[in-house]
């Protein structure tokens, strides 16, 4: 299974019937796919939607996800303009946000929107989302391509917000942000603690019982 597979999955566990979900793009689209039977959630996008579903048949002028990825719609779905989508999104009425992230520190600091001397369109709504969403979910690969850890002592890139993050979902692992604890609460099959530390920056505690990531189909 691919590493951007199985962290989608894992995320996938943390949506519950009813939420209110904003996904980034790339990985976190990914995630819709595999939730569990039953579940309903209604997917929100900060160009003014709530209410995204698959693209079925041809693309609708106009209407595309925060991306610019032509979309589709459920049944009930509403669009609104962009200072009412922003008012859903500040005034706490996201429950999930999931986003894709460069870094990600101890202190549960995300920087996901530029890296220096690279050309890059702007932060989007990711900085307004990462403070208003009830929860944060990052979910991106453990290292880079170079095999440099993502998950640091301190960010060293432009930060997107401070102390926002509740989750990491990795292929590797699973970790949670509280009371100013970064702790692993899973390890992906195969996975040891050992792994865990040897490609992991920053510190982090490890409770007596570390769970092992279920990634049937959630």
């Amino acid at each position: 299974m691919e590493a951007k597979e199985i962290i989608a999955r894992r995320v996938a566990q943390e949506l519950k019937e009813g939420y209110v979900v904003n996904l980034g793009i790339g990985l976190p689209t990914m995630v819709p796919r595999f939730l569990q039977k039953g579940i309903n959630i209604t997917l929100q996008s900060e160009n003014g939607f709530l209410g995204l579903g698959p693209l079925e048949g041809e693309p609708m002028p106009g209407v595309v996800n925060a991306g610019g990825v032509p979309c589709g719609l459920v049944p009930g779905a509403a669009m609104f303009d962009s200072a009412t989508s922003f008012a859903l999104i500040r005034g706490g009425h996201v429950d999930v946000t999931v986003l894709g992230g460069l870094q990600v520190d101890e202190e549960g600091s995300l920087a996901n929107w530029m890296v220096p001397g690279k050309m890059v369109p702007g932060m989007g709504g990711a900085m307004d989302l990462v403070s208003g969403a009830r929860k944060v979910i990052v979910a991106m690969e453990h290292c880079t391509k170079e095999g440099e850890t993502r998950i640091l002592e301190r960010c060293n890139l432009p930060l997107t917000a401070k102390s926002r993050v509740s989750m990491v979902v990795t292929e590797l692992a699973v970790f949670s942000i509280s009371h100013g604890e970064f702790i692993l609460l899973e390890t992906a099959p195969g996975v040891s603690v050992k792994v865990v530390r040897e490609r992991t920056g920053a510190r982090f505690v490890v409770p007596e019982n570390v769970g092992r990531m279920a990634l049937g189909i959630a």
